[in-house]
């Protein structure tokens, strides 16, 4: 008989490689129409197709405690998804995946802020490492050269790491409060309505091309943040956490493959320290939250 681990293990790691394919999907998307443009249409049709869902499973509308996380979610994780989306498509898919794994290494001293965690000596020496990673990727920029725009695109991400961490707090606590299909159904509900602010200025309709893929990153993206916000409600973040570095390798695969992008030894060598760092952190002690960004 499958333990319970074991089986939520399995399902974070359909959860990381359904997200690393709608990561293809989306630098696709945003090189032709701009992340903008493609984080919107991807958080449309997924709110409405979750809806559907929701809707006919007859579930109630959140509460007020549920409804207040969903919003702080839902803005928190769509000014992630936007600056990683708009780095990616100015740096390799590897590169961009290894930068956002900072994220649960960032939330432990988020976790230390705002719900009264003590920073442990591991933590401190995990972000050592971990900065010393992030150094050797800027070094491989420097060494190679890289344009304003590589160098633009790898700051945003890095950005994105920070919004992404405060969102894992959130997401933690919304996994208490309530189910996979309503998590993944009311953040794309508040993304798609924050972003439609401002798509009369900053988005454009979609191509009738583009729709199949549109619809694809959907679905994956939905089937992705179901998985992980079920498996992280039945298994401790530290017993998942080796799980979500696989996402670096389905980034170099997906990045050679569909956009002829090749990982440099600075990358790779930076990709473990921060790895290390991360793991050395979390050691002994169940982070705060899931790291994959795939509840966004």
């Amino acid at each position: 008989m499958i333990s319970k681990n074991a089986l939520a293990f399995a399902v974070a790691s359909g959860g990381i490689f359904t997200y690393s394919l709608m990561d293809a999907i989306m630098k696709g998307l945003s090189i032709e129409s701009g992340a903008y443009s493609a984080v919107l249409w991807r958080s449309i049709v997924g709110a409405v197709m979750l809806g559907v869902v929701f809707i006919a499973r007859r579930r109630p509308l959140p509460g007020p405690a549920a409804l207040r996380l969903h919003l702080m979610r839902g803005a928190t994780a769509g000014f992630s998804v936007l600056l990683f989306f708009w780095g990616l498509v100015r740096v390799p898919m590897a590169q961009g995946v290894a930068l956002t794994f900072l994220a649960p290494l960032i939330a432990l001293y988020f976790a230390a802020a705002f719900l009264g965690e003590s920073i442990r000596r591991a933590a401190i020496w995990g972000s050592v490492v971990a900065s010393l990673g992030v150094l050797v990727i800027a070094a491989g920029e420097v060494q190679a050269q890289a344009s304003t725009d590589y160098v633009l695109g790898s700051a945003a991400i890095f950005a994105a790491s920070i919004f992404y961490a405060y969102s894992l707090i959130l997401l933690r606590q919304q996994a208490q409060l309530a189910d996979p299909l309503e998590v993944a159904l009311f953040t794309s509900i508040v993304l798609s309505g924050l972003l439609l602010v401002g798509a009369p200025w900053l988005a454009g309709m979609p191509l009738v091309a583009q729709l199949p893929a549109i619809g694809c990153a959907a679905v994956l993206g939905s089937v992705s943040a179901m998985a992980l916000a079920w498996a992280y409600g039945r298994a401790e973040a530290q017993v998942l956490a080796p799980v979500e570095y696989t996402a670096f390798v389905w980034a170099a695969i997906l990045g050679y493959l569909v956009f002829g992008e090749h990982v440099s030894a600075y990358t790779l060598v930076g990709t473990m320290l921060i790895i290390g760092g991360c793991v050395l952190a979390i050691r002994g002690k169940a982070a705060p939250a899931p790291q994959t960004e795939a509840a966004a």
